[in-house]
């Protein structure tokens, strides 16, 4: 297959949102469809591909390079191992904590690949890559034109919200320039209210779609545990078969937008409109409520300590019930 005819799609997200195990689960299903994959990892935890190589962490492109002296110097086949359904596995990795560019990993890897024909034979090539850090490495993938369709991984919690929006406007900056789109929002689920609803509000103001909902459930947690993905674990279940129908919405996905982010003032209203952040309105008069319950409640103590000084001082008569 021709590099023109080849997918390149990226998973961006929230730290924390469930990304990486969002991507590897539906990744896993669209192979059992027949779809070739190659994952290259853009996060520095290095747990992009964990749940199809069934390890803890890929030994990533940069901790062989340094190994060796240089990335030239090692073998395609040292940094792209095979995984679950044949999926094809790398991590480009990062610098030591507080040492350089994280995103340097990536540009290294994704140059490294291509050099070497990591990119044949595959149909789809996917980007998962940590989206609440703002930096030219990390937006690589969108800014250079490889990763041509982006998936925003979010949830009703206010954060994970804050960040889609965010994303969506990187996406904007290079839509012109690079091509890149934007094919939606998926809602890996936190149980939060009416959560469905406001994550496709979300995506109608970012002039997106929700390309799914995927329900929480335990069983990606016990999938996990196991390192393995649920399509693998419990091919079965009905989380597996919420990926599988994740998984055919992005293959046959036509809908690919340039995004619309919002102001945070609308993001704020929006949030406030769903209960999920108090108006300022709400705010005063919460507080105006606490200062009503706490001086009602020290004129109580004050009623309560005149009442003991009266007995004390014999000016109460105390009656037992048993005498009345």
């Amino acid at each position: 297959m021709s590099d023109e005819n080849i997918r390149q799609i990226a998973f961006y997200g929230k730290g924390g949102i469930g990304k990486s195990t969002t991507s590897q689960n539906t990744l896993a299903a669209m192979a059992e469809v027949g779809q070739r994959i190659l994952i290259v990892g853009c996060d520095p935890k290095a747990d992009s591909t964990r749940l199809i190589l069934h390890t803890k962490a890929q030994t990533t492109v940069l901790h062989l390079a340094a190994e060796r002296g240089a990335v030239e110097d090692l073998e395609l086949d040292e940094v792209v191992l095979k995984g679950f359904r044949d999926i094809k596995c790398v991590e480009s990795g990062g610098p030591e904590p507080g040492v350089g560019c994280a995103g340097r990993g990536i540009i290294t890897a994704i140059n490294f690949l291509e050099e070497n024909g990591a990119y044949q034979d595959v149909d789809f090539v996917s980007y998962d890559v940590l989206g609440d850090v703002v930096c030219g490495g990390f937006a690589m993938p969108i800014r250079e034109g490889k990763a041509q369709e982006i998936y925003i991984v979010t949830s009703g919690e206010m954060m994970a919200m804050y960040a889609a929006n965010n994303i969506a406007r990187g996406i904007l900056k290079y839509a012109h320039s690079g091509g890149v789109r934007l094919g939606g929002l998926i809602c890996n689920s936190r149980k939060t209210d009416r959560e469905d609803e406001l994550i496709t509000t979300l995506a109608n103001r970012l002039s997106t779609q929700m390309i799914h909902f995927v329900p929480r459930d335990n069983i990606v947690q016990h999938a996990e545990l196991r390192r393995m993905t649920v399509n693998e674990y419990a091919p079965d279940s009905n989380q597996a078969n919420e990926y599988r129908t994740l998984a055919d919405k992005i293959i046959n996905n036509q809908n690919m937008a340039v995004p619309t982010p919002i102001e945070m003032d609308e993001l704020e209203a929006l949030l406030i409109e769903f209960g999920i952040l108090e108006s300022d309105e709400d705010k005063e008069k919460l507080v105006g409520m606490s200062k009503a319950e706490e001086e009602a409640l020290k004129k109580q103590e004050e009623l309560k300590a005149q009442a003991l000084e009266a007995v004390q001082k014999g000016n109460v008569e105390v009656v037992s019930r048993n005498n009345k």
